[in-house]
């Protein structure tokens, strides 16, 4: 994305905002992926991959911390909402936003790849899917770190522990294998395609 610097650009929100206590999304059983999903891996099949030599979490350091909130702010700044419907006339399409505009995941996947070329571990970077506060499904990324679950979402640019999000947690990526596994037990929705 040519334009996208990291400068810093944490604002008031510091890595001491985080809760002291961390809190982390408890995985749970094998899940069926997105389809969506299914096919952006079949495109974008290093986006996918998981390398289990990476580290299953990220350390929060104040310039990581910095990082995280610049890239999560300047992506959510720089790609213009719109459904996959209304954007590609499909109802979910999962890719990288290339053309400037995506709903919800693409922002989510933006922020993944451009985290992961900073030297973040991608395997640390969960993409997530939750029923949102209009009941509808939609895409977060998490970070698993050691101050606990974290979400970059595209209707905030406030970089939040998961628990304060007010959704609901339904599964998100494996760190094992490319596949999906359960959050919890709310029934999953069909796509993710809302902005």
């Amino acid at each position: 994305m040519a334009g996208l610097t990291l400068a810093p650009e944490a604002g008031a929100q510091t890595l001491a905002s985080l809760p002291t206590v961390p809190s982390a999304i408890v995985a749970g059983a094998a899940a069926r992926p997105i389809a969506a999903w299914v096919d952006f891996c079949q495109g974008y099949a290093t986006e996918c991959a998981v390398d289990t030599a990476e580290p299953m979490q990220i350390t929060l350091t104040p310039a990581i911390w910095n990082t995280i909130v610049s890239v999560n702010r300047r992506v959510n700044k720089s790609l213009r909402a719109v459904t996959d419907l209304d954007h590609l006339n499909v109802a979910d399409r999962w890719d990288l936003a290339e053309d400037g505009a995506g709903d919800c995941e693409d922002f989510q996947l933006l922020k993944r790849k451009l985290l992961a070329e900073t030297g973040l571990p991608r395997r640390a970077m969960r993409m997530t899917v939750v029923i949102d506060e209009k009941g509808e499904g939609h895409a977060v990324l998490t970070l698993i770190t050691d101050r606990g679950d974290i979400i970059l979402d595209n209707k905030t640019s406030a970089v939040l522990p998961w628990r304060q999000t007010g959704y609901t947690f339904i599964k998100r990526e494996s760190q094992q294998a490319v596949a999906w596994v359960s959050l919890g037990r709310a029934a999953s929705p069909v796509t993710t395609a809302n902005r």
